[in-house]
């Protein structure tokens, strides 16, 4: 792990106007991290924040046993929430997704965020069973990575306002936002953070013509950074733009060539250049 590069994008994405980051989640690469590693990266993350954000730790796995342990991680080591992935492979059923949220709510009092992720776990989160633990007083949310716009539509219409929903997808961001969601867990603000902050806020604000041309001017950059599965695009981005190194852990491999002068040739088009 390359600690110093990782304080330094943090302190990076807080002057730039995030209002929170997200450590180890998918785009961290929280699948191939030891606990110990998983660990660390939560406690450091919490400290180069410094208080100045929010921080949501990705505490999430599919043994309800190693969620625990690792939310409880969290809240101890200060996080502000956790972030917790649908159990992945084992595809529970959605009394066993219920089960598994409401025990760790009820073991670990810090706020919580659902992460319903269909294409990477093989089970979807249905809405009866958001709605069923959006009761919970500290499940505080979902962050949706899912392209049925309906199955949002029904969420946001059967709870109420303390259960928030955050897009997962940088390209239905804006979408989400106007069905009722209230941000979104971004992929490129780590690469244009003051632009995905202003596209959000902008909305919430009321500035909708603002929040419009900001999507459609980046939205070349949303698909290019999932030509190949994230992060390893995003981690191409980073290196042409002198923000970390493009390694990555097998066995997710580095994006192609022909990937790799796509995305370059977005970033030229939009003029984001190395700081």
């Amino acid at each position: 792990m390359d600690e110093e590069t990782f304080r330094k994008n943090i302190r990076s994405q807080i002057e730039r106007g995030i209002d929170g980051i997200v450590p180890v989640g998918t785009t961290g690469e929280c699948a191939t991290l030891s606990h110990e590693e998983h660990m660390r990266v939560v406690e450091i993350a919490i400290d180069a924040a410094g208080g100045d954000v929010n921080v949501i730790a990705g505490t999430g796995s599919n043994s309800t046993r190693e969620a625990l342990e690792l939310t409880r991680h969290a809240a101890e080591a200060g996080a502000d929430a956790a972030m917790l992935v649908t159990p992945y492979y084992n595809r529970p059923t959605q009394r066993g997704l219920y089960r598994h949220y409401k025990k760790i709510a009820k073991e670990i009092d810090i706020p919580q965020i659902i992460y319903n992720v269909p294409t990477r776990t093989g089970r979807n989160v249905d809405p009866e069973t958001l709605i069923s633990l959006s009761e919970f007083e500290n499940i505080i949310g979902v962050k949706e990575a899912i392209t049925d716009l309906n199955q949002i539509m029904d969420v946001i219409e059967n709870t109420d306002e303390k259960f928030q929903v955050l897009s997962g997808n940088d390209s239905q961001t804006f979408p989400i936002l106007g069905l009722g969601g209230v941000g979104v867990i971004s992929v490129t603000s780590n690469i244009i953070p003051e632009k995905i902050s202003n596209l959000v806020h902008s909305y919430l604000e009321g500035d909708i013509q603002t929040a419009r041309n900001l999507h459609y001017e980046y939205l070349p950059l949303f698909r290019a950074l999932f030509l190949e599965t994230n992060p390893a695009p995003l981690k191409a981005a980073m290196e042409i733009l002198g923000k970390c190194s493009g390694r990555i852990r097998l066995p997710l491999v580095e994006v192609t060539k022909e990937t790799k002068n796509r995305i370059r040739e977005v970033l030229s088009e939009l003029g984001i250049t190395a700081e």
